[in-house]
């Protein structure tokens, strides 16, 4: 069992060491923040892509667009503004949420001012002259009961104060809105605390909400246990916390949501201010919804870049009242709805989830290490898009996922995994030099034609060499001694053949066939090939020398030379290759071999020819 353990250890250490080395790089470059940018923008990718969905008729946006600037001047006046709540307010909404700070008296322009008083000459009287509207607007403050207004909270000098009648009833939301580091809305308050008073400030998005469900019977409470999470009926707000989804560190002080925004061109009913002050609309319109007044004239620049904007394609940028419409949306539709949230996982979860990338990335380039390169780069591409379908079908469940880096997890353990084969494949290198020269090993592996079948005719040199009288040697011997004797003499020739140049074709038994010539051709091979013969004699004598140290017996040598024309290449089938030699003259060399004693050289006359007659040789047979 053990045993059994080992080896698929030994087989798949390459995933066992490349994958959890590979996350931990992945944790080391998320913890610096460079991948919270690429993450955030696949983000609001995946909020492009989403199905479009229906207009949430329960909300209504009444935009003062720029046609209503040009008809009544910016800031829209106390006494219009009155009316037009008067108006809405009899139409029996659920909530007002009145997105314009409204801190101080509006008076309407001086010539409007002017025929006010013509025609009315008791505001004279009544009201401060430049205070004409004020003080129906303060009255309709607090006559609407489920009017709430803004004030900014955070931003230091930046602070816009509510209006002073709405802060004494408590009927103020907070509309700050926190920004990620590129100036896009994806998150928002459900409250926040005022550094102030340290007074705890509902949103207006959450204030709208709930004003809106209290009809349904639904209040807002918190969670028993010690988190204290918003909960409304059986749904709970989950906040973000620094370093969820793909975020790194941010600002999480305050009660932080998602905004799940609603993904079409136009997200709510919108209608314009004029339209409601010169009768154009019906006061049905606003019966049992939530009606939200605020700027949509772009000279106003009250607009934000959201996942939604794309740069000349569609949605640029949505108005805030249009944002804070979306986080009441967002609240509506998770309670009331069953739409989903945008949430994300447990830190423990989104490790394993990268992991599991990895093992991913290093598993099929390991499994498929040997095939070829459009395969393999075919197995990263199908992990690669189920990562990021896998991710984009849990942002439809309301899950946000880390993308980029379990996308960077996979590569990166890809291409651990193929420098760790490279750098095997040197190994292998090496260890198949030991059974082939550099020359055969070269050509194998880094020629087209390497491990092609077939040969070529070639003028080579063919050296053999053969123990003397070691078969009856081997039979004295156990055979553990043999294979000392043998390996202690390979050795010895296998350095001199090497030293020359000579490419050893086979190792047989006691025999060595050793090819001067082939692969690689040289105009000195005849010359190299007595020299290695020399050598090879000179190397039996510390050869022998050990053999009387280990107490074995003695050995002595033949060689035969020979020179000739031969058919060079692989040999065999597709499944078993071998390269070597095919030819007459071989089988001439095997034989004149044969005729030598111990510590003989022997050269054939088309050898000698090739050498130029710097041999010298002490007989002729």
């Amino acid at each position: 069992m053990w045993d059994k353990l080992r080896q698929q250890i030994w087989r798949w250490r390459g995933i066992l060491a490349i994958a959890p080395t590979t996350t931990l790089l992945v944790f080391l470059l998320r913890a610096t923040g460079v991948l919270q940018g690429p993450e955030l923008a696949a983000l609001d990718m995946f909020f492009r892509l989403r199905p479009a969905e229906s207009i949430d008729e329960r909300i209504l946006v009444v935009g003062i667009s720029e046609a209503d600037l040009q008809q009544y001047g910016h800031p829209i006046n106390d006494k219009l503004l009155a009316e037009a709540l008067r108006r809405i307010a009899a139409g029996e909404p659920r909530a007002i949420g009145l997105d314009i700070y409204r801190d101080l008296p509006v008076p309407p322009p001086y010539p409007q001012i002017v025929e006010m008083f013509r025609q009315q000459p008791q505001l004279l009287r009544e009201n401060p002259p430049l205070e004409p509207g004020y003080a129906e607007l303060t009255q309709l403050y607090r006559d609407i009961e489920n009017l709430i207004g803004i004030a900014k909270i955070t931003g230091g000098l930046e602070r816009v104060a509510p209006p002073p009648v709405l802060a004494e009833l408590g009927r103020v939301g907070a509309n700050d809105l926190p920004r990620d580091k590129d100036g896009r809305l994806r998150r928002a308050f459900l409250y926040l605390t005022d550094p102030q008073s340290e007074e705890v400030v509902l949103s207006i998005g959450l204030h709208l909400a709930i004003l809106h469900l209290e009809p349904e019977g639904i209040t807002p409470s918190v969670t028993e246990d010690e988190r204290q999470w918003v909960q409304l009926s059986d749904t709970i707000f989950v906040p973000l916390s620094s370093g969820d989804g793909g975020y790194g560190a941010f600002d999480d002080r305050g009660y932080q949501i998602f905004i799940n925004y609603r993904n079409n061109g136009q997200t709510f009913e919108t209608v314009e201010l004029r339209d409601i002050l010169e009768g154009h609309v019906s006061s049905d319109i606003f019966f049992d919804r939530t009606v939200m007044i605020g700027h949509t004239a772009e000279s106003l620049k009250d607009f934000f870049d959201t996942p939604l904007s794309i740069q000349g394609q569609g949605i640029e940028k949505t108005s805030g009242v249009e944002v804070h419409a979306n986080v009441v949306s967002h609240i509506l539709s998770t309670v009331l709805d069953g739409r989903s949230q945008i949430l994300t996982l447990p830190n423990v979860l989104e490790w394993a989830w990268i992991f599991f990338a990895a093992i991913s990335g290093a598993g099929l380039a390991w499994i498929w290490r040997y095939s070829d390169r459009a395969m393999r780069l075919l197995g990263q591409i199908l992990s690669g898009t189920l990562i990021i379908g896998i991710s984009y079908l849990a942002f439809l469940q309301g899950w946000w996922i880390p993308l980029l880096p379990p996308l960077l997890a996979q590569g990166i353990a890809a291409l651990c995994v193929v420098a760790y084969v490279a750098r095997s494949a040197i190994d292998i290198r090496h260890t198949f030099s030991r059974y082939l020269t550099d020359e055969v090993v070269a050509t194998i592996l880094e020629t087209p034609e390497g491990l092609s079948l077939g040969g070529e005719r070639r003028k080579i040199t063919i050296l053999t060499s053969d123990l003397r009288g070691f078969t009856s040697i081997s039979e004295r011997l156990p055979p553990e001694d043999v294979l000392s004797i043998l390996n202690i003499y390979l050795e010895a020739m296998a350095d001199a053949i090497t030293a020359y140049q000579g490419t050893i074709d086979e190792f047989m038994g006691d025999g060595i066939l050793v090819l001067f010539g082939a692969p690689t051709q040289r105009e000195d091979d005849a010359e190299r090939a007595i020299a290695c013969a020399i050598a090879m004699q000179q190397a039996m004598t510390e050869v022998n020398q050990k053999m009387t140290e280990l107490d074995l017996p003695t050995l002595e040598m033949g060689i035969g030379i020979n020179t000739g024309e031969v058919v060079v290449g692989n040999i065999g089938s597709l499944k078993r290759t071998k390269y070597g030699v095919v030819g007459s003259q071989v089988n001439l060399t095997y034989r004149i071999e044969s005729y030598t004693v111990g510590g003989q050289i022997l050269v054939t006359e088309s050898t000698l020819e090739e050498v130029d007659n710097i041999v010298e040789f002490d007989g002729e047979e």
